[in-house]
């Protein structure tokens, strides 16, 4: 079968390797479509510290069932489902409190071990997720989707909140999606306008050019002076850390979502002043992505708009190149392995 595979960075090969063999417990999976995720970026640029070399990338997939033995979940031959992709040891201490997301010794498919960007793959049953109907496209969409939902999971959110998204791209978007379906008002800021004409489209009341607007008048007129309820930061930047602790409220939740690489310096005293309540997000569970596969089997949203374009296995590294190189106007790039039979 064909893969893709990460041999350096910056280079790309599509490879021939032996079709995997299932074990017991698990289900063999023909592989349709394939999301990049911003960690396989990074794989592809060399700036991922996690992955070594080579290593083929993907953890946002859908996959049909091809072979599968009878199991309790009652999953079958043909099903499309996609997978949690988050393998923990379930020995640390973290997985013995129930937090196998934030596993000690996390290995994410595409990243600490190899990933979906091959024509079939294995999958322990378990992992498996029913896609209730939803398209090959859509599946692939959930993980990321999941990652969002998940971090907005880890505080209180009410319905009529003011909550700040600071960053548009599709995590932030994603973030966006989610918060509306829990009732919240939503501002979303980003330096670039095609982000937020695509986060008006999902329903954000109010969007912020960082670049153009003055971000403190306009979050302060839409929160009546009194600053946010959730401020979720989506892009692992300082300036934008900053943003969230200066915009919100007293007693106020401020969630991480993204992965920042530069340290970020502040008086602290300001946590205090204002009894933050500061929450940091790793991954995702199961029950995350299926709660989410309802969410758009309701055809109350449309996820996928995020799609900027799909490409064939083998223009994978064309793919990967837009995504490196892009100045923002990408959201999803997918992948097509096959289509569903």
């Amino acid at each position: 079968m064909k893969a893709i595979q990460i041999t350096k960075p910056f280079e790309i090969k599509i490879i021939e390797k032996e079709k995997p063999v299932r074990k017991d417990g698990e289900a063999l999976l023909k592989v349709l479509y394939c999301g990049i995720c911003g960690a396989d970026v990074a794989s592809f640029t060399g700036n991922q510290p996690f992955t070594s070399y080579p290593r083929i990338p993907g953890h946002e997939f859908s996959a049909q069932i091809v072979e599968i033995d009878e199991n309790d979940a009652g999953f079958k031959v043909g099903d499309v489902i996609t997978c949690n992709p988050y393998f923990n040891c379930g020995e640390c201490y973290a997985c013995r409190r129930g937090l196998v997301n934030a596993c000690h010794d996390n290995q994410t498919m595409g990243v600490q071990r190899d990933g979906s960007f091959q024509e079939y793959i294995t999958m322990p049953v378990e992992r498996l997720i029913d896609g209730k109907g939803l398209s090959a496209e859509q599946l692939a969409l959930i993980e990321p989707f999941s990652i969002s939902a998940h971090a907005l999971s880890r505080a209180e959110i009410k319905q009529g909140d003011n909550l700040l998204i600071m960053g548009a791209g599709p995590i932030g978007l994603f973030a966006l999606i989610k918060a509306k379906s829990m009732g919240a008002r939503v501002a979303v800021a980003d330096l670039i306008e095609s982000r937020l004409n695509l986060a008006e489209e999902y329903g954000a009341e109010l969007v912020i050019n960082s670049k153009t607007d003055d971000i403190n008048e306009k979050c302060s007129a839409f929160t009546n002076g009194q600053g946010f309820d959730v401020c979720v930061e989506a892009c692992g930047l300082p300036v934008t850390f900053l943003s969230c602790i200066e915009q919100a409220a007293h007693g106020a939740n401020v969630i991480l979502i993204g992965n920042g690489k530069k340290e970020t310096t502040f008086v602290h005293s300001v946590i205090l002043k204002k009894e933050l309540n500061i929450f940091g997000s790793r991954n995702a569970y199961t029950k995350d992505f299926k709660t989410l596969i309802d969410l758009v089997s309701s055809g109350k949203v449309d996820i996928t708009k995020m799609i900027s374009g799909v490409y064939e296995a083998e223009n994978a590294e064309k793919a990967f190149n837009s995504l490196a190189n892009n100045d923002g106007s990408l959201a999803k790039l997918v992948i097509k392995f096959s289509d569903a039979d």
